[in-house]
């Protein structure tokens, strides 16, 4: 029978081959039938809390077992599983679990000094499980009514470069049709083990992680935290075939190896590895196959969409930065700011529909009514356009794409340049409006660790390869760069800290 809970899928596997070996951890090993059990004993706690039908339960976490089996026991009692990294602040905690009007409260105490740390600010009891806190049964939460409290298995929390996170929710219909198309892509079997530090409280980890590996029954070699050296001693001893992050983790795995001195890691087992959930730029891309001998695999996604619209075909080795195709089940549309659809080439906004996108935005009528156009499309706020092939690229933001003397000018493209420049580790380029109503550029660029930048040389090289409209008026080295979990640089953040040294 075809799983309509993401906790059937669950039980289906368990029910197939309870001793099939599942999370990886660096004290043991755990199967499928034993997490089973954790899920059990969950499911019982859930429902003695008098947790119902559309509740959220909002869990602070970094990933262990715990994480995975209260996931999936929120799915048999019908509640919503509510993910907050446990690195949040105490504030936007705070924020998060009024936002999601919890009944309950977990923490992954016992992966997580962070999450220990949070759990000290609210009364908790020890969960039926160790590693975890839970506080008591919130009376004040009001159940969720109508189609929306079968439908929704979870609640993302966006990482927002502005103002305050949204809610997205998410359905059980489009996780398991993510599930299926990223463990189809990529040939997923019994035999593979993926690297799984991605956060599942972001749809990256939950998505592609963790769900397309229970449709598999494939392995994770999970992880609460990112650590180069542990990946590549993964990579080398524990049977790593898969590998997968943003191109902020890849940045810092070549980092490490340059450090060691290592040209090309012990990998014997990698097969597959791929990026997403930021832009990606050639000289990364570039670096990471000549490091690893495969293709970097890329794909576009957000958690508006239930993981990934567009993926690259298996195998496939591409000399650009193209998200790949349109997956199974998915729509999309180049639209022009008149709302028209553009042909292949022309950049506009990214719109979708299909099996993945979301309902809307958690009590956020208004927001969600911004974004959700006729015909039940979403307008993504991101630029992209797609070649005669129908491959996608994103370019970059709608509402970071700058008018200069009335010419567009998309980030990516600055940015592409800037990081090509020898010693460049990160580039952001942002626009800011002059008295006159135009826009300036301004560009900020982090050298790589122990290389000195001088802003005279990057507007050199900018001047030498970008148009003049294109150049940056300021350009300034960093230090660093603030940046999401997920690796998306904080521009609006990065902007203020510095553009008061040149006030208008």
């Amino acid at each position: 029978m075809k799983p309509s809970r993401i906790h059937h899928l669950f039980d289906q596997r368990v029910q197939e081959d309870p001793d099939h070996p599942f999370l990886y951890l660096k004290q043991g090993q755990i199967t499928l039938g034993e997490l089973a059990r954790s899920v059990d004993a969950l499911e019982a706690e859930l429902r003695q809390s008098d947790v119902r039908l559309g509740d959220r339960v909002l869990v602070v976490a970094e990933n262990c077992p715990e994480h995975v089996a209260l996931i999936l026991a929120c799915s048999r009692v019908g509640a919503w599983v509510c993910g907050v990294n446990a690195r949040m602040s105490a504030s936007e905690l705070v924020g998060f679990i009024a936002k999601a009007d919890a009944r309950v409260v977990y923490f992954t105490s016992g992966v997580s000094v962070a999450a220990s740390q949070h759990a000290q600010s609210q009364i908790t009891v020890p969960s039926s499980l160790q590693g975890m806190l839970r506080t008591h049964t919130a009376a004040h939460a009001s159940v969720q009514p109508g189609e929306l409290a079968e439908s929704v298995a979870a609640i993302i929390f966006t990482s927002g470069t502005t103002g305050q996170p949204k809610g997205v929710m998410l359905t059980h219909a489009g996780l398991l049709q993510f599930a299926k198309v990223s463990s189809e892509s990529r040939q997923l079997g019994k035999a593979d083990r993926s690297y799984a530090y991605l956060p599942m409280t972001h749809i990256f980890g939950l998505g592609t992680v963790l769900m397309a590996s229970i449709y598999a029954r494939s392995g994770l070699l999970m992880r609460s935290q990112f650590d180069p050296a542990d990946v590549f001693e993964a990579l080398a001893h524990q049977g790593m075939t898969q590998l997968q992050g943003p191109p902020a983790m890849f940045s810092r795995l070549l980092a490490w190896l340059d450090a060691q001195g290592i040209e090309h890691p012990v990998a014997p087992d990698l097969r597959y590895v791929y990026t997403g959930a930021a832009p990606l730029d050639l000289s990364v891309k570039n670096a990471v196959q000549a490091r690893f001998g495969l293709p970097l695999h890329h794909g576009y996604g957000l958690s508006e969409y239930a993981g990934a619209l567009t993926l690259c075909r298996l195998g496939e080795w591409r000399d650009d930065v193209s998200a790949g195709y349109l997956v199974e089940g998915a729509e999309l549309r180049i639209v022009s700011p008149e709302g028209l659809d553009l042909p292949y080439g022309e950049t506009g906004e990214i719109y979708m529909r299909g099996v993945g996108l979301m309902p809307g935005y958690f009590r956020d009528q208004a927001i969600t009514d911004q974004v959700m156009k006729p015909g039940a499309w979403y307008a993504s706020g991101d630029l992209g356009r797609q070649s005669a092939d129908g491959a996608l690229q994103v370019v970059g933001r709608l509402k970071e794409m700058i008018i200069r003397s009335g010419f567009n000018v998309y980030p990516g493209e600055v940015e592409a340049v800037l990081l090509r420049f020898p010693g460049v580790k990160n580039a952001a380029m942002m626009g800011r409006k002059t008295a006159d109503g135009n826009e300036d550029i301004w560009a900020f660029v982090e050298p790589q660790s122990g290389v000195s930048l001088t802003a005279k040389d990057l507007q050199a090289h900018a001047h030498t390869h970008l148009t003049a409209y294109k150049r940056p008026t300021h350009l300034q080295v960093v230090s660093d760069m603030p940046m999401t979990l997920s690796g998306k640089i904080l521009k609006r953040e990065l902007l203020e800290r510095h553009a008061h040294a040149h006030p208008e």
